[in-house]
C-alpha cells in the first residue's frame, strides 16, 4: 500500500485532510504537527521524509501571518522557502511526489481578469515573495511536484475570516469591511478533496501525476464586504456591515486588490468539478454550528 506523509496537519488544510483520510483506503497516512516536526530544522525535516518509503508528500505548513511577516522575514523565509528546498530534495531522494499549497499573493493584484498559471508573478509582500521563492525552490529540487495556488482559505478549524466574522457579527452591531479587494473564497475541505483525488487518480492509473502549477479556489467572485454579508445571512446574524476602502484599513503588508484565479487548467487536466463559493460556505457554517 502507498504511504503518504502530510506535513503541517494542525492547520486548516491539514486538519481537513485528517478528517477525510479515514475514507481514503488507497494509502496509509502519517501526519506531522509543528510540535512533532520543526520544518525550520533541515536535519529533522530530511530525516522525517527519508525515514519511510513515502510515495507522496503533502506540504500544508506555511508562515501565513501576512502582516507579521513584514517584520519577521527570516522565519517566514525559513518556513515558506528554505523548507521547500529540503522537502523537494529529500522527496526526490526517495522517489516521492510532492503536492504543495501556495497562494494568490504571488501576484500583485493589478490584473483585470483571472490569473492563469503562466501569468507573470510579482508579489508585493514578504509573505508573497517567500511563497514564490518556495515554489521555485521546490520545482528546482523535485520535478515530480504539483503546486496548488489557492486564495481566501477558510474552514471549521483554526483561525480564519469566516470564524472571525461569525464572532464579530454576534458581538457588534456594526462592522466596517473592505469592498475594494476582490477574490474567491476557498473551503479548505474542497481543496483537501482535490488533493486526495489527484493522488487517488495517480494510484489507480486513471490520470497520471501531472507535475506543474495549478490554481484552485471555489467558483465565483466576491469582495470581503460581500463575503461578510453572506456569512451573516447564512448564520442568521443581524449586523450592520458597512463597506470601506483599503486605504481606510491600512495594514503592514499590502493586499492584492484583485486575486481571482483561473481554474481552467486543473479542470481540464484532472476533470475537477469545483463547487460555488456560497454552497461551500453554507456547508462550512453548518459544520461550525453543529
Amino acid at each position: 500500500m502507498k504511504k503518504i506523509l502530510v506535513i503541517g496537519s494542525e492547520g486548516q488544510l491539514g486538519s481537513e485532510l485528517k478528517l477525510l483520510h479515514s475514507n481514503f483506503d488507497k494509502a496509509e497516512f502519517t501526519f506531522t504537527t509543528i510540535e512533532s516536526l520543526d520544518v525550520t530544522n533541515q536535519t529533522d525535516l530530511t530525516n522525517q521524509i527519508t525515514s519511510d518509503s513515502y510515495s507522496y508528500i503533502i506540504n500544508c505548513t506555511a508562515y501565513t501571518a501576512v502582516d507579521k511577516a513584514e517584520s519577521d522575514q527570516a522565519l517566514a523565509d525559513q518556513i515558506n522557502h528554505q523548507a521547500l528546498k529540503t522537502i523537494g530534495k529529500s522527496a526526490s531522494e526517495i522517489g516521492a511526489k510532492v503536492i504543495h499549497v501556495s497562494t494568490d499573493y504571488v501576484f500583485d493584484g493589478t490584473n483585470y481578469k483571472p490569473y492563469t498559471e503562466i501569468d507573470v508573478t510579482s508579489p508585493n509582500s514578504v509573505y508573497g515573495k517567500t511563497k514564490l521563492a518556495g515554489e521555485k525552490a521546490l520545482m528546482n529540487a523535485n520535478a515530480n511536484s504539483i503546486i496548488l495556488r489557492t486564495s481566501w482559505l477558510y474552514s471549521m478549524f483554526g483561525n480564519n475570516f469566516v470564524k472571525t466574522m461569525l464572532t464579530l457579527g454576534k458581538e457588534r452591531s456594526d462592522l466596517n469591511v473592505i469592498f475594494d479587494q476582490v477574490g474567491s473564497p476557498t473551503f479548505a475541505r474542497d481543496l483537501a478533496k482535490v488533493i486526495l483525488n489527484i493522488i487517488e487518480k495517480d494510484i489507480t492509473f486513471e490520470i497520471s501525476f501531472q507535475s506543474g502549477i495549478y490554481h484552485y479556489s471555489n467558483e465565483g467572485v466576491c469582495s470581503w464586504f460581500d463575503f461578510t454579508r453572506t456569512i451573516h445571512e447564512i448564520a442568521n446574524i443581524t449586523c450592520n456591515v458597512k463597506p470601506i476602502e483599503s486605504k481606510d484599513y491600512p495594514t503592514a503588508a499590502p493586499r492584492p486588490h484583485y486575486s481571482v484565479l483561473n481554474k481552467s487548467k486543473i479542470k481540464t487536466v484532472y476533470n475537477v468539478d469545483i463547487p460555488y463559493w456560497k454552497d461551500s460556505l453554507k456547508e462550512c457554517i453548518a459544520n461550525i454550528n453543529q
